[in-house]
């Protein structure tokens, strides 16, 4: 037996060498010694992202008191707007204003809205309806005016529902008549169709 040891004792101190380190090894999982103690802490600081729709950045022009460019929070509506810029100076037409702009409607990001001072409007007390018309933003020749029609009126043309006559009055005013194709208001096509019907 003693010669036994003697012929592998290195061996079995190897042995017991690995048992102790297997031992110490177990015993420091247990205890969670080496867990790093901030892993947690590391994933409650993670940052959500950022949403990209978190604001609008919108213009206001015309007959408000403090006109500009605003940064409203994402699903704020006109009414959030003219407040902010002070709300109507004493010469808008609240008449075309009443019938025109839509408070309860969503900013877009990139918006103008314009508000029409009453020498802008012919006939303020008529709403922008001019003596010589029949229907409201038509001329005595029959044409439609992108700039003074409400949204009925703008209904009337070939190709225009409610959406394209709301986005032709969100994007007033027009010093041509290919503003609506630049500004976005109506696509090239429906603006062929109706571009012999209207006016500014």
């Amino acid at each position: 037996m003693q010669k036994f040891f003697d012929i592998n004792q290195k061996l079995i101190i190897f042995f017991l060498l690995g048992l102790i380190l297997i031992g110490f090894g177990v015993l420091l999982y247990k205890t969670d010694i080496f867990s790093p103690g901030d892993k947690v802490e590391v994933l409650n600081n993670v940052t959500e992202p950022q949403d990209n729709n978190s604001e609008v950045v919108v213009e206001i022009a015309g007959a408000v008191i403090k006109p500009g460019v605003y940064r409203l929070p994402f699903g704020s509506r006109i009414d959030d707007l003219l407040i902010i810029s002070g709300g109507l100076s004493q010469d808008a037409s609240r008449n075309w204003v009443e019938k025109n702009i839509n408070r309860a409607a969503k900013l877009i990001d990139g918006q103008k809205i314009y508000i029409y001072h009453s020498d802008e409007i012919s006939a303020k007390d008529s709403g922008g309806i001019k003596l010589d018309q029949g229907v409201l933003g038509a001329d005595s020749g029959g044409l439609v005016n992108i700039n003074t029609s409400d949204q009925k009126g703008l209904e009337l043309l070939v190709g225009i529902g409610p959406v394209y006559a709301q986005n032709i009055i969100e994007h007033r005013p027009y010093s041509n008549l290919e503003e609506l194709v630049s500004k976005g208001a109506i696509s090239q096509k429906v603006f062929d169709k109706i571009k012999n019907d209207i006016t500014n």
